[in-house]
């Protein structure tokens, strides 16, 4: 099993990404008092995170402080896990957004005598999970992030939306 982390204050939250366009890799990283953990996710993980912490941030008061541009990754990047499912919930007391990142179950179903019949995948967690708690701040930084890396991705093919590439594609609408 994967360890997992608390992040109760952290001073470092990003998104970045690590090779070219069309062969990027997206990590989420965090870190505090000078440790740092990094954990691979999909391109489409963090859309999804930018436009649901954008809805969480539409729904509290302005911050009082500005956001800060999110950091860039700390090198060099080593992935703990793979991200699954993230969580999210606002604490309201602390004022803080509460991450809490999952890794992704996996089930080794090559041969079904390794299959543990009593798996339940909404059962109790053997995966991996970071918590993270974060400042409105931080939050507005990291969806701003999230969304610049997210729209640096290929154009999309103006015939059939797919990504298109320096080499161009496979495009089903050419003849």
């Amino acid at each position: 099993m994967n360890p997992s982390f608390e992040f109760p204050n952290p001073d470092h939250i990003t998104v970045g990404t690590v090779g070219e366009t069309g062969a990027r890799t997206f990590y989420l990283q965090v870190g505090a008092a000078g440790s740092v953990a990094s954990f691979k996710l999909e391109k489409q993980q963090a859309a999804a995170l930018a436009e649901y912490l954008g809805s969480v941030l539409a729904d509290l008061p302005e911050p009082e402080a500005a956001p800060l541009p999110a950091p860039e990754l700390v090198e060099p990047v080593v992935s703990e896990w793979t991200v699954g499912g993230i969580g999210i919930a606002y604490d309201e007391d602390a004022d803080r957004v509460l991450l809490v990142v999952h890794e992704v179950a996996t089930v080794d179903d090559e041969d079904d005598e390794d299959v543990d019949p009593d798996f339940d995948p909404d059962g109790p967690d053997d995966e991996a999970a970071a918590r993270i708690r974060i400042t409105r701040p931080q939050v507005a930084a990291l969806i701003a992030r999230c969304q610049e890396l997210v729209a640096a991705g290929r154009p999309l093919c103006p015939f059939c939306g797919r990504p298109d590439g320096p080499d161009g594609h496979f495009c089903p609408r050419e003849n």
